[in-house]
């Protein structure tokens, strides 16, 4: 039977990431469920669902639960979370883990609400919220309880979160804008841009194969190739093209430039000394899409300020839950939700 943990839980858009106190990272899968959708009976979750994606019979769904920072489907959403969390957990009728998770920012508070309250049917003996954006900041090892300007982008697969970090406290973020620029939106983009200039139709899984594989913000020294297949729009035929990566790069271009607006945006409200730290200390990008080779240089070059990527950024958020919980003194006071639950 599984140990019980007090784990932090990272439940994002594209993956969720649980971090076992004093076990370090001990899941990361997928955030895609599989169901009937009929007698919504699921039938696969994680990496098994995620292969499935785009390739299943119409009464069958494969879902992202969580889309674009929000949540599309909530019974799925909880359901997902608590597979997981008995996953790594097991299942006991006494001595549940404590869990501290952190959630996309576009979660509203009713659903907060909801899926904290249904990880208590997983034996959780209490649940707590920490915000995304503070929880990357522990997770990448900045000093965030210093009177001093810390900035961190956290760039998710459905919402980049932006925000200068001071004494524990968010100081300015993008929280409040229409514009939350995430992997997906790269995704998107290399999907128009393959439709538009090849007449090739390619799913959600090939155009994150392509930005994996062989993208770039900054074109690179050296061209690389990829070989996919698509729908031709022309014809209605399976065809194979060869991409190269300076293609992606001018795919990403639309999305990347929005990014640098939303980091400039936040620059623009921060206090003049926490600015003055910033271009001191520089800018840390942290999860899954800040792993986009020359995202750090592109940012660099833009902005005129040193920028650098986090150890283990795609696990950031559920290390700075996990950290937490192992140094409750230190950085139990930054949690977002203070009130005890039995």
């Amino acid at each position: 039977m599984a140990t019980v943990l007090d784990i932090g839980v990272d439940l994002g858009t594209a993956s969720v990431v649980i971090y076992g106190k004093g076990k370090d990272v001990v899941l990361n899968e997928p955030a895609v469920i599989t169901f009937d959708r009929d007698s919504r009976n699921v039938l696969a979750v994680g990496e098994e669902a995620r292969r499935m994606m785009g390739r299943t019979p119409s009464n069958i769904a494969a879902i992202r639960p969580l889309h674009k920072g929000m949540v599309a489907d909530m019974d799925m959403a909880c359901t997902m979370l608590r597979f997981f969390v008995n996953k790594v957990v097991g299942k006991r009728l006494i001595g549940g883990p404590r869990i501290l998770i952190s959630v996309p920012t576009g979660v509203n508070e009713m659903e907060r609400h909801r899926i904290t309250t249904s990880l208590f049917e997983t034996g959780a003996r209490r649940t707590q919220l920490m915000d995304r954006p503070v929880a990357a900041a522990i997770g990448a090892g900045l000093p965030i309880g210093d009177a001093y300007g810390e900035m961190i982008v956290d760039v998710g697969g459905g919402t980049t979160d932006i925000a200068v970090v001071s004494q524990g406290q968010i100081i300015a973020s993008n929280r409040e804008s229409a514009n939350h620029t995430g992997g997906d939106a790269f995704d998107d983009a290399i999907i128009r841009y393959i439709r538009r200039k090849h007449n090739l139709l390619i799913g959600d899984l090939t155009a994150e194969d392509l930005k994996i594989s062989i993208g770039s913000a900054l074109p690179r020294n050296e061209q690389f190739y990829m070989e996919i297949t698509g729908r031709n729009l022309i014809s209605g035929l399976p065809k194979v093209m060869r991409i190269t990566s300076d293609e992606i790069t001018e795919a990403l271009d639309d999305p990347l430039h929005d990014l640098l607006e939303d980091i400039q945006a936040v620059l623009e409200k921060t206090p003049a000394e926490l600015l003055a730290d910033i271009f001191e200390s520089g800018i840390t990008l942290s999860g899954g899409g800040a792993q986009l080779p020359g995202l750090c240089e592109a940012i660099s070059m833009a902005l005129k300020v040193e920028c650098r990527l986090a150890e283990y950024p795609q696990e950031c958020v559920a290390r700075g839950c996990g950290l937490t919980l192992e140094n409750w003194s230190e950085y139990g006071k930054f949690l977002s939700d203070r009130r005890k639950r039995r």
